[in-house]
C-alpha cells in the first residue's frame, strides 16, 4: 500500500507558491501546481481590490471545488484582515503520488507551529519565524540558513531546518548616506560602532537581535515605522535600519544606500525530528536538490 506523507504549507503568498514549484518541478504535479498558483493569485487580487469578479466567494469557492476528483486541489475560507474582515478564498489542501509515496500538502495558517505541536513531521515555512521564535541570540551575529541549527536548544523544540527553497530576498542594511564616514563599510562592525536609532519592523525586533548579534547592539536603539511611512520612508527618517530587499530599488529612491546582506528571508523545508518516518525521507530528497546551496545536513 502506498505510503502518504502529511506536509504542513502555508495557505497564501510567496512560501506557498515556492513550495508548489519545487514540488512540480521533482513530480508530474506541474499543472495543478500552476491551477492552485493562478487560483490563488487572483483570490488576492479580489483581496486588494483589483478584481471585481461576478460571483460572490461563495460561489467562487464551488467553482474551484471538484469532489468528483480525489487528487484535485481544495481551498477554505478564512477571515481577512481588513475593515469588515471579509472571507478569502485560501489553499487548504492537494493530493498527488511521487516516488512511490503519496503526498499531502496541507494549508496551516503557521506551519512552524504546527511542526512544534507535533502535528506533523515535514512543514514548509520562512525561515524568519525560527529566528523570531527558537532561535537563541548569541553576541556573534547569524548570517546563514546553514547556521540556524546550531543555535536552536533541542530542549526547546524538536523542529530542523533541512533546506531552503531559494526563493530569498535579505534582511539588509540601510543607511542615510550622511551617515557613513568617508569610505566606511554598512556591515556588522559599522554598527557596533554606532549608537542612535535603528528602525525596524516590531514584529522583527529578536530576529534583528539574532541576525546581528548582541555584541552590535550595546549603544543601539530601536525605532519603529509609524503608520503611514513605507519602512523605506521611516529607515531614511532615521538614518539607519534592516528591511527586506531584492533589489533595493525602492531603498535608492528614498536616497539610501545599501549595505551587508545580514540573512536570507527564505522558504525552509523542517522536519520534527522526533515524529520523521521513513517515507518521509523520500519527500525530503525530492525537495532539498542536489544544486541547492542552502541544502542542510540533519
Amino acid at each position: 500500500m502506498t505510503e502518504t506523507v502529511r506536509v504542513a504549507v502555508p495557505r497564501k503568498g510567496r512560501p506557498l507558491e515556492a513550495v508548489l514549484e519545487r514540488f512540480a518541478t521533482a513530480a508530474d504535479f506541474a499543472e495543478v501546481a500552476d491551477e492552485i498558483t493562478s487560483t490563488l493569485r487572483f483570490e488576492k487580487s479580489v483581496t486588494k481590490g483589483h478584481s471585481h469578479p461576478d460571483q460572490n466567494v461563495y460561489e467562487r469557492l464551488a467553482a474551484y471545488s471538484d469532489l468528483e476528483a480525489a487528487t484535485a486541489p481544495e481551498y477554505t475560507l478564512l477571515r481577512d484582515d481588513r475593515e469588515g474582515m471579509p472571507r478569502r478564498i485560501v489553499f487548504d489542501s492537494v493530493t498527488f503520488e511521487t516516488d512511490d509515496v503519496e503526498v499531502h500538502l496541507v494549508g496551516r495558517e503557521e506551519p512552524f507551529r504546527a511542526l512544534r505541536t507535533h502535528e506533523f513531521a515535514l512543514g514548509f515555512d520562512s525561515a524568519d519565524l525560527v529566528l523570531e521564535e527558537v532561535v537563541q541570540l548569541q553576541p556573534d551575529g547569524l548570517g546563514s540558513i546553514e547556521d540556524v541549527n546550531a543555535r536552536i536548544d533541542p530542549m526547546d523544540t524538536d523542529v530542523r531546518v533541512v533546506s531552503g527553497l531559494g526563493d530569498t530576498v535579505y534582511h539588509t542594511l540601510m543607511a542615510d548616506p550622511e551617515l557613513l564616514p568617508p569610505g566606511a563599510d554598512l556591515d556588522r562592525d559599522f554598527v557596533a560602532d554606532y549608537a542612535g536609532d535603528l528602525c525596524i519592523s516590531p514584529r522583527y525586533e529578536r530576529l534583528v537581535e539574532a541576525v546581528l548579534g548582541t555584541r552590535c547592539l550595546d549603544d543601539v536603539t530601536f525605532a519603529y515605522p509609524n503608520e503611514g511611512p513605507e519602512e523605506e520612508a521611516a529607515i531614511a527618517d532615521t538614518g539607519l535600519g534592516v528591511y527586506l530587499t531584492m533589489t533595493g530599488s525602492t531603498a535608492r529612491e528614498h536616497g539610501l544606500v545599501l549595505g551587508e546582506h545580514l540573512f536570507p528571508s527564505e522558504t525552509v523545508l523542517m522536519e520534527n525530528v522526533a515524529e520523521t518516518q521513513p517515507e518521509a525521507e523520500t519527500v525530503k530528497n525530492i525537495v532539498a536538490s542536489p544544486d541547492l546551496e542552502t541544502e542542510l545536513r540533519v
